[in-house]
């Protein structure tokens, strides 16, 4: 005769309860250098617009040359939205809200803390950036820019930053703790 083990005959599971025991470890490291990917892409663009790499930004263009690295995309902007983004170039709070931005997202996804936050953040990004160049060139809606707001979600979904990255040890932090949204 066999009998069910109790509870606490079981091994404990490998992740806390409340992140996503159904995940391989293969899945986990996947998703993990996907986060760091994406993450470095957000550093990139920041860096790449603080110093005018020669990249997206040209050289000697870069925000610490006093270069506004947001007019040239607003003034390109398309479509529906084609105006309200034209209205915004040269806005004082444009360029550093943008960048700030970039840091942020770039940062929290890089190192996994605040994955909740960057998932957002990004996402409207992403759906800003989406929204100025309307319709998308090579598809009536689906662009790069929807499949990274969508990537990033499911990115702070799966708890993403707690493998190699800091997001275990963020989500155990007495401020997260207290505000979980922080997460």
């Amino acid at each position: 005769m066999t009998t069910t083990p109790h509870r606490r005959d079981l091994p404990a599971p490998a992740v806390e309860p409340d992140t996503h025991p159904i995940i391989s470890t293969a899945a986990g490291r996947a998703l993990a250098v996907l986060r760091i990917a994406f993450g470095l892409t957000f550093l990139w663009a920041f860096f790449d617009k603080l110093f005018g790499l020669g990249y997206a930004t040209k050289s000697g263009r870069g925000w610490v040359d006093g270069g506004d690295v947001t007019a040239g995309f607003l003034k390109g902007a398309s479509g529906p939205m084609g105006d309200f983004y034209h209205s915004m170039v040269g806005d004082w709070w444009v360029s550093p809200l943008f960048m700030v931005g970039l840091a942020g997202i770039g940062f929290a996804l890089t190192f996994g803390v605040g994955m909740r936050i960057a998932a957002v953040a990004g996402s409207l990004l992403y759906l800003l950036m989406w929204s100025a160049a309307l319709p998308p060139e090579n598809n009536p809606v689906l662009d790069d820019h929807i499949l990274g707001a969508v990537t990033l979600v499911v990115l702070a979904l799966v708890a993403a930053g707690n493998v190699w990255g800091f997001g275990k040890w963020w989500s155990g932090t007495d401020f997260v703790r207290k505000y979980p949204w922080l997460r």
